[in-house]
């Protein structure tokens, strides 16, 4: 075996540290915020403060809710729920398809698995799913959602990284270590896992921003957190009646959604390489 068939992979070229801490400040800063939103807010969560959909102004900078409470202190206290449950999902869902789309790309039997499981799983549209769970496990709530969306979102992301890592897995470094007697674990984890660096990153940041979408569509048909709970999906379904009297009560918790789900989809792009971003989409 030559000297070139053993080579590892290149490493991707290095960009400056502002080109990418700037697109990274915006998803820190909102992040920031929603975490310590509770400590902000300047109103208890469900104290009615003012008329029902009162205009903005005064005691409520954002007016009124449907009950007449504080739409600021509702969103300032409904994000870290949202930013919490997605990052368990995306975390959770990254870590399962790693080491399953490691280890499948070695061992062909697990790889015929994963790969059917992934395929037949796939085809469950996620409002299917996530209804089909509410129906199942009434009064799951949160932790129900959170099920249902590591659930749906492993496979499509088993198939990502097996993708990524089956070119590495033949060639000849990956091949050389075979021949040395190295274990399918070592194999996996030591010599394909630090080459999916980047395909992971950029594999999380989509995950994440997937799970936020799906955690909002499961609160807004009500089958994730319950009233009075402040959930920003939630607070749009509340609150829709009322749009024309008082916008902010749904255009505030709708633009924290799109926002938080940009400049995340924003972050992730800056830190992951375009080839590894072009991989994760397809």
């Amino acid at each position: 075996m030559t000297a070139t068939a053993v080579r590892r992979p290149a490493a991707p070229a290095r960009r400056s540290r502002p080109r990418i801490l700037a697109p990274i400040a915006p998803a820190a800063l909102l992040v920031l915020v929603a975490v310590t939103g509770p400590l902000l807010a300047a109103h208890p969560l469900d104290k009615p403060v003012t008329e029902p959909y009162a205009e903005a102004g005064g005691a409520a900078l954002l007016g009124g809710d449907q009950l007449g409470r504080d739409v600021l202190s509702r969103l300032l206290h409904g994000g870290s729920a949202l930013i919490g449950n997605a990052l368990i999902v995306a975390v959770t869902i990254t870590l399962l398809a790693t080491l399953l789309g490691c280890f499948a790309v070695l061992s062909p039997r697990l790889g015929r698995l994963v790969e059917r499981i992934a395929d037949t799983a796939i085809l469950l549209p996620p409002v299917l799913g996530i209804m089909l769970l509410a129906l199942a496990w009434p009064g799951g709530g949160r932790l129900a959602i959170t099920v249902v969306a590591i659930f749906l979102g492993t496979p499509y992301a088993v198939r990502i990284v097996a993708g990524a890592a089956a070119p590495l897995a033949t060639t000849g470094f990956i091949e050389a270590a075979t021949a040395s007697g190295e274990r399918i674990g070592h194999l996996a984890l030591r010599e394909i896992l630090p080459n999916l660096r980047a395909t992971v990153l950029a594999l999380f940041g989509l995950r994440f921003v997937d799970a936020v979408y799906v955690i909002s569509m499961a609160g807004f048909l009500q089958l994730g957190p319950q009233p009075p709970e402040a959930d920003w999906a939630l607070m749009i379904r509340e609150n829709g009646a009322g749009i024309l009297l008082n916008p902010w009560a749904v255009v505030a918790p709708g633009l924290a959604i799109g926002l938080l789900a940009i400049s995340v989809n924003l972050a992730a792009n800056a830190l992951a390489p375009a080839t590894a971003r072009r991989a994760a989409l397809r």
